[in-house]
Formats: structure tokens, C-alpha cells, sequence
């Protein structure tokens, strides 16, 4: 049974040519699930199937499309669909997918997705602009859901670390004072710890009293990057402890911090694909520091720099010696180790600025560390090791 399961497997991912082949081996027929499968993944992979054409041979509006996604839905998991439908996109050019909103009503959320639509936006008909934004609306929906709570978490934990409060609050709840106090009533016996009292750390001032700079690169291969900073960027915004600036750029600056209250407003505001010159930037954004030892700044870049690269590196290193603390990350992506131009990386290693990639579920733990600064050069060894 084992076996037929193993030949059925190898059917699917070779496609109806290998049927007779595999039928020497004792491969059985498919079931009607596994044929639906089989004619949903021949779309996007080749092979000729038992359906009725490919997907590119279709128009825009084929009917074709939204039973190929109900089909998806009803056969894979998300994060299977997901793929699925990225290959989809970029290998048989199905950005009819992102302009019709049938389409995007069906389409499981992705960030790579949302990254691309964001490129495509101004291409977008006017029919389908509404079912963008809500598309993009799921996306900051889930990145919320994910990371909200935990990024607040880290400022009140990086911004109140001494000071506590007789009010509880179990967001709030400083763990490792309260066991340390509590030592002595341990219950050894039963194995548990018995606390008479629980410390809490002081809810976050009313007033800012860090600054926030979020620099974030346009060009097109920063896309899932750009979504995930400028959401953060939001949420931090959210937080009166912490003045938050967001600032995107390409060759041109564009200062998005008046758009935080609304996070799909302020992706809209950014424009995917351009050049790059982070130069330009750096600049703009040593402006907006007026208390360097409290200000945490973020680059968010790949570091492939179309401007001056002397200069950018002179700013740099200004910005690091006013007492700033410069962190420049490569990507923040769910996609893996990222393409990053080197040589600029290890010049801006040399001159003491942390420079790495991050996947987002660990972005809570980096602004905490980094609010506190603390040394971040285990985020560099370790960013992507222990996922």
C-alpha cells in the first residue's frame, strides 16, 4: 500500500506522460480527487492533462481561472497555494490574476503577492481597485495578528525595564523579577512556585521618549521587505512612547509618517520598482534626529546604491558617531538568506553598524534588543539558523 502511494506521488509530479510508465510498476488508476489535483498543478507545471487547455490560453475573465483557484483551495494547504500561486505569476504570466477582482477575491493572501500588486497598482482598472485594497487590507490584517501584540510587548519591555507598577497586567508582567522574589516560597514538594507578589513594569509614558526611523527601500526586489517595515512602522506609531518616522525612497524621498494611522493608505504610498539612492535618503533622514542618543534608526536596504557611495558611507559613519543607533537590514522577509551587494555591507560592518537580514517573526525581539542597545551581532549569525 506503501508503494502504490509512493507511484501515485511520482505520477503527480510527472505528469500524464508518465502514466504507462508508472502502470509497468503496479501504479494504479487516480482516484477522482487525485485527478482534480493532477489537472490543477498540469496548469501551472506542463503535461497534458485530463483538463481542458491551459490557463495562459485564456482570457482574463476565463471562468476557467476561478474554478482553477476554488480547485486549489479545496486540494492544498494555504501555504501550498501560496506557492502555487507565485508560480503561477511568474511562470505562465497570469498577472490577469491581480487585475480582476473575481480574482482577488479568491487569492490566498501572500506577502510576495501583495508586493507585486503593489508594483502593478497603477495598472490596476478602476473595476478592480477596491478588491486591491482589500486584498492588501488581509495582508495587514495577518501581518497585525502576528506581530502587533509582541512588537508592544518590546517597547514597554526596552522602554520600562526598571520601573514597576502595582497595577497588573499580564502583557506587562515582569517574569523574571517576580520568580527571582519568589525563590523562597518554591514548593518543593509539589514542584511549583508560589508567589506572594508580581511585579510589573510601569506602562509606557505618555510622551515619546525614543525616536523611531524607519528608511525604507523601493526598488522592486524589496517588496515583501518595504511591507513588512512599514507595518511595523504603524504599529509603532500606535505607541506614544516612541516617535516614529517612516521614510521610503528610490531615487526621489518620500516621507510617509503622516500615513501611519492607516497602514493600507500608507503601502499605497509606496512605489515599487525604482532606482535606488540610499545616499539621498540617509540625508534626508539626518534631519529628522534631533536627539541622537535616543534615536534607533533601521535602514531597510539591499544596499545595491545608485548614488554617491563615498558620500553615503561618510553619513553613515556621522550618523553612527553622533551616538544614533544604526541598524541596516538586508531584507525582512519569510523568503530566506537574501541577494545583498557585500561590499557595502562589510564597509558598513567595519565602521560598527549591525548589518543583517531578519525574518519577520523575529522582529519583536530585535527592536527590543536594539531600544536597549544591546549588542545585535547574534542576530547577524543567527537571524535564519534557528527557524
Amino acid at each position: 500500500m506503501e508503494d502504490m502511494q509512493i507511484l501515485k506521488r511520482w505520477r503527480l509530479i510527472l505528469g500524464a506522460e508518465s502514466q504507462k510508465q508508472l502502470e509497468s510498476f503496479g501504479c494504479g488508476g487516480l482516484s477522482a480527487e487525485d485527478i482534480l489535483m493532477d489537472t490543477a498543478l498540469s496548469q501551472i507545471y506542463g503535461g497534458n492533462s485530463s483538463g481542458s487547455g491551459k490557463l495562459g490560453g485564456h482570457g482574463p475573465s476565463s471562468p476557467m481561472l476561478t474554478k482553477w483557484l476554488g480547485d486549489l483551495r479545496s486540494l492544498f494547504s494555504p501555504m501550498e497555494i501560496r506557492v502555487i500561486q507565485k508560480d503561477a505569476i511568474e511562470r505562465k504570466g497570469l498577472k490577469q490574476l491581480l487585475m480582476e477582482p473575481e480574482m482577488l477575491e479568491e487569492l490566498e493572501p501572500d506577502v510576495s503577492t501583495a508586493s507585486l500588486l503593489l508594483m502593478l497598482k497603477d495598472q490596476i482598472p478602476e473595476k478592480s481597485k477596491e478588491n486591491a485594497r482589500a486584498y492588501i487590507a488581509k495582508i495587514v490584517e495577518d501581518i497585525n495578528r502576528r506581530l502587533a501584540d509582541d512588537l508592544r510587548r518590546s517597547v514597554t519591555a526596552a522602554l520600562n525595564r526598571r520601573e514597576h507598577s502595582p497595577i497588573p497586567s499580564a502583557a506587562a508582567l515582569d517574569y523574571k523579577m517576580t520568580i527571582r522574589r519568589n525563590l523562597k516560597n518554591y514548593d518543593v514538594q509539589r514542584r511549583v512556585l508560589l508567589p506572594e507578589r508580581f511585579y510589573f513594569y510601569e506602562r509606557a509614558s505618555r510622551s515619546a521618549s525614543r525616536t523611531v526611523i524607519l528608511d525604507i527601500d523601493q526598488s522592486g526586489s524589496m517588496g515583501e521587505s518595504a511591507i513588512y517595515s512599514s507595518i511595523m512602522g504603524c504599529i509603532l506609531a500606535s505607541i506614544r512612547s516612541v516617535r516614529t518616522h517612516i521614510v521610503a525612497f528610490d531615487t526621489a524621498v518620500n516621507d510617509l509618517t503622516d500615513l501611519c494611522s492607516d497602514p493600507v493608505e500608507l503601502l499605497y504610498g509606496i512605489q515599487l520598482g525604482g532606482g535606488t539612492d540610499i545616499n539621498n535618503s540617509v540625508a534626508y533622514c539626518q534631519e529628522l534626529v534631533t536627539e541622537p542618543d535616543k534615536t534607533t534608526m533601521f535602514i531597510v536596504t539591499d544596499l545595491y546604491e545608485g548614488g554617491n557611495r563615498a558620500q553615503l558611507i561618510r553619513r553613515l559613519e556621522e550618523l553612527k558617531d553622533s551616538g544614533v543607533n544604526l541598524v541596516i537590514l538586508l531584507a525582512i522577509s519569510d523568503s530566506g538568506k537574501p541577494c545583498f551587494e557585500s561590499g557595502l555591507a562589510e564597509k558598513a560592518s567595519s565602521l560598527g553598524i549591525p548589518c543583517f537580514a531578519c525574518p519577520p517573526e523575529k522582529l519583536p525581539e530585535l527592536l527590543e534588543a536594539a531600544l536597549k542597545r544591546r549588542d545585535l551581532r547574534i542576530f547577524e549569525k543567527t537571524a535564519y539558523d534557528k527557524r
